[in-house]
């Protein structure tokens, strides 16, 4: 049943907002210190720790100007190959990531914490720039988490002091709220009145492309191209970070991730999996939440996937960061899970850190952060009928059977003075962390430029070349 609400300003209640862990934890100094940071001490930082970054080149990106992905979120690994190199690697990039309710508070007196900080540096001044003068009000459209999207709402609320429509979204909704004509997002409220809605904050995250138009007049952020260029394409993602890395080559930087291999069909997986050494990750590109994914150890799982059958007709083959037994061989060695400190059973598990930033007139500053392990511990030898994905797989979310989401807040590391010493990760880590995520997205903001053309219309033939996916393309709403 599709619900709508109007939230008025001053109805913010931070218990609503956060998990209770996080909200009645105490932020560990190093990352109230590392979010402190000017641009200019972490631009000179990076370069004393890596000499052969050319340091106005990291100036610029991390200045850049983001046209269409203006708020991400990057999920990353610490990793360490055979010599002890370490470094952050990207799993992904998101284009409505969560994250404000695993996040203690910076300072104790901004009880919005940094929810305010994203509506205020980046939805704020998004507003100011509208184009398109739609009278009309404002609204937050969701598909899920709910905890987030209505405190974006409520913040929302105060900080433009008016009030704001609150409405879910859902993509298989057969009466919904949100409706477009002529480029117009209209919310029907519960007297059936069509009210016009000159901008969006939307926390949309399946399959956005088949409710959300590419071209529409109402402002909405982030908007559908950023999840086709990548923000909710692993596909497409996968090769602006390639592009990307083109440019960044000659200037010492680089986007890290997983050697990937795209476009490749279902008959062909086996193939690449016996090439990486029997050990990969297989994705739906178009899936999130940790849904679509397939950790791939023994050959009786690589056969329970082979068994199932998918929407889509295109995968991304990848290699698997395991344990130093049993990695994926790629052209470049292998890469092995740093994981936590191990506890007293001397247990290490893979923990992954988001890091969400967003785009402000001060550049692509860093908002929040939060780290998440797998279920099981990190084993050193692979046996018959071993779940990979519960020592893998770090995502909270779940899918219950009546279909809402669930999320096992059990394995949920927060940045406090307790959880984050657990991870074993120091000030360097963090930066080198947000300057991957930054440099992930702005890939992604070039690539969604680039499938635009002059004209503001989407460019379907290049997209095409790009991700021909057929069931796919079916999905998009162009208008």
């Amino acid at each position: 049943m599709s619900t709508i609400k109007t939230i008025f300003p001053d109805e913010f209640e931070a218990y609503k907002h956060w998990y209770p862990k996080a909200l009645n934890a105490t932020i560990h100094p190093m990352i109230s210190f590392f979010l402190n940071l000017e641009q200019e001490r972490i631009i000179t930082r990076y370069c004393h720790m890596h000499p052969t970054v050319n340091g106005e080149k990291l100036r610029e990106v991390l200045n850049h100007r983001s046209k269409h992905f203006l708020w991400a979120g990057a999920d990353l690994l610490n990793v360490t190959s055979a010599s002890g190199k370490r470094q952050m690697v990207v799993i992904e990039n998101n284009s409505c990531p969560s994250g404000q309710k695993s996040m203690p508070l910076i300072d104790d007196n901004q009880e919005q914490g940094s929810y305010k900080l994203m509506v205020e540096r980046t939805f704020k001044p998004y507003l100011l720039k509208l184009r398109n003068k739609i009278k009309g009000g404002l609204a937050v459209i969701y598909d899920k988490n709910p905890m987030e999207a209505s405190g974006y709402a409520e913040v929302i609320a105060d900080v433009m002091k008016e009030k704001v429509y609150y409405v879910d979204y859902y993509d298989d909704d057969p009466n919904p709220k949100v409706s477009f004509d002529g480029g117009v997002m209209y919310i029907r409220d519960e007297n059936q009145d069509l009210i016009p809605i000159r901008a969006a904050f939307r926390y949309l995250t399946q399959k956005p492309w088949n409710r959300l138009p590419l071209h529409s007049k109402t402002k909405i952020l982030n908007p559908t191209i950023a999840c086709l260029a990548g923000g909710r394409n692993k596909m497409v993602a996968a090769k602006a970070y390639d592009i990307f890395n083109t440019e960044l080559q000659e200037h010492g930087l680089k986007i890290n991730i997983p050697e990937t291999i795209w476009d490749v069909s279902k008959n062909e997986v086996p193939l690449w999996v016996k090439k990486m050494g029997g050990h990969a990750v297989i994705k739906v590109p178009y899936s999130n939440a940790g849904q679509g994914v397939y950790t791939i150890v023994t050959e009786e799982e690589l056969n329970k996937f082979m068994e199932l059958d998918f929407d889509y007709d295109l995968f991304i083959v990848q290699s698997l960061i395991g344990n130093s037994n049993w990695s994926s061989i790629t052209s470049s060695g292998k890469l092995y899970h740093v994981g936590t400190i191990p506890n007293h059973k001397n247990q290490t598990f893979v923990a992954d850190i988001r890091m969400m930033v967003s785009s402000t007139e001060k550049g692509i500053r860093p908002l929040c952060t939060y780290a998440r392990r797998a279920e099981n511990p990190l084993i050193n030898d692979i046996e018959k009928g071993t779940d990979s994905w519960k020592m893998l797989g770090t995502n909270l979310s779940f899918k219950n059977e009546d279909g809402s989401w669930g999320s096992d807040t059990n394995r949920l590391v927060l940045m406090d003075r307790r959880d984050f010493n657990k991870l074993g990760i120091g000030l360097d880590d963090l930066i080198e962390a947000y300057i991957q995520t930054v440099l992930s997205m702005v890939a992604i903001d070039k690539m969604a430029q680039t499938l635009i053309n002059k004209q503001g219309k989407f460019r379907m033939r290049l997209f095409k070349s790009l991700n021909n996916d057929k069931s796919l393309l079916d999905e998009i709403k162009m208008d």
